[in-house]
């Protein structure tokens, strides 16, 4: 058995792997339930009586809680499948460990930190100045490199982990046959497809409306995965991007103004990648030095990013996005489809898949 240090590194590699976001609050399911679990009462079943014969049904009780219903199957399901995967993995680690005769600390180490290169003292500085000016008073650059170090090689370790654990599975012939919950009915909001895009042309078989937060971490985790979608389906797919900066976070503002900027001069997405690539340093000054890198011009970026022009363009996708019942970042609409989270390539597959062959 894995000792709790090890369960507790095994546990935050594996977390890159869970649904996560940045909200407050869980976002809304996206669907009811879709049948009646055994032993559960018919929908005409009295659950309640009062006054002068008045009663309250099952199924009215389920249609007033559809949607905390429908959200507490998917956690169930996804937690089983969490717990299932945890298990395989930490079993998988330990062998691999006692194969070596080494401890599954050492073996995470080997595999996982030593194979992922530190950053250059010349990248790491570069983040340290891009974030002047918005660091507590007296953080000098030698106490503030460890932070950043690890920062920076956080997501290339998470990628690590994840790749070792699919090579352990992989080589083990691991087969899940865990049963798949039935699925609920689609249902579909109608989210417009206003903003930046890339992949497929318009009228593309699959269109991806992404909700996203610049200052959010768990939305730059979902850009691989979008990456792997492209790759994976080409013009079948259409991504669009439109802005949902959150209330804490209080640089995303402007760092959504800042890519519309650079929208005009034909360099969304090269802004867009600079950000998230970039979350800890999005002050005004650091998002003008990324159009000076970019080759913008700049005296039209900074006219632009000083005039607030763009404002009004991100409280509309803002608005947009909470009418269509987003709570948190990022959030994906998959022809109308929501999936909330930085989810697997796999639950993209899911829906996409099912599209698709709808479509055949």
């Amino acid at each position: 058995m894995l000792n709790r240090p090890t369960r507790v590194i095994l546990a935050a590699l594996l977390a890159a792997t869970f649904t996560a976001g940045c909200n407050k609050e869980k976002a809304p399911a996206t669907a009811p339930v879709a049948q009646q679990a055994a032993g559960e009462p018919s929908p005409d079943t009295v659950v309640a009586t009062f006054g002068d014969g008045q009663k309250i049904t099952y199924k009215e009780l389920n249609e007033r809680l559809q949607e905390p219903l429908a959200n507490l199957e998917k956690q169930k399901s996804q937690l089983l499948k969490r717990g299932l995967d945890g298990m395989v993995t930490e079993k998988l680690v330990d062998a691999e460990a006692k194969k070596r005769g080494i401890t599954q600390e050492a073996y995470l180490k080997a595999e996982i930190d030593d194979k992922v290169p530190a950053p250059s003292d010349e990248r790491v500085k570069e983040v340290y100045d891009g974030a002047a000016g918005q660091l507590p008073e007296g953080s000098t650059f030698e106490a503030m490199k460890p932070q950043i170090v690890e920062f920076l090689t956080q997501q290339p370790k998470q990628e690590r982990a994840q790749a070792l654990f699919e090579e352990l599975r992989k080589a083990a012939n691991v087969k899940v046959t865990l049963p798949e919950p039935p699925r609920p009915p689609v249902v579909r909001k109608q989210v417009a497809a206003t903003g930046a895009a890339k992949g497929g042309p318009e009228g593309s078989p699959i269109t991806i409306v992404e909700f996203s937060d610049f200052q959010c971490p768990f939305c730059g985790r979902a850009n691989p995965v979008l990456a792997q979608v492209q790759q994976e389906y080409g013009d079948k797919v259409r991504i669009v991007f439109r802005h949902f900066p959150l209330d804490f976070h209080k640089e995303a503002p402007k760092a959504s103004e800042a890519s519309l900027c650079a929208q005009d001069q034909g360099k969304f997405w090269e802004m867009h990648d600079l950000l998230f690539e970039n979350q800890q340093a999005l002050g005004v000054d650091s998002l003008k030095k990324y159009a000076a890198d970019l080759k913008l011009d700049t005296a039209k970026f900074n006219a632009c990013l000083d005039s607030n022009e763009k404002a009004a363009i991100v409280s509309k996708d803002l608005a947009d996005g909470k009418a269509a019942g987003v709570s948190g970042t990022p959030a994906f609409f998959i022809n109308g489809i929501l999936l909330s989270g930085a989810q697997p390539f796999e639950e993209f597959k899911t829906i996409i898949d099912g599209e698709l062959n709808a479509k055949k």
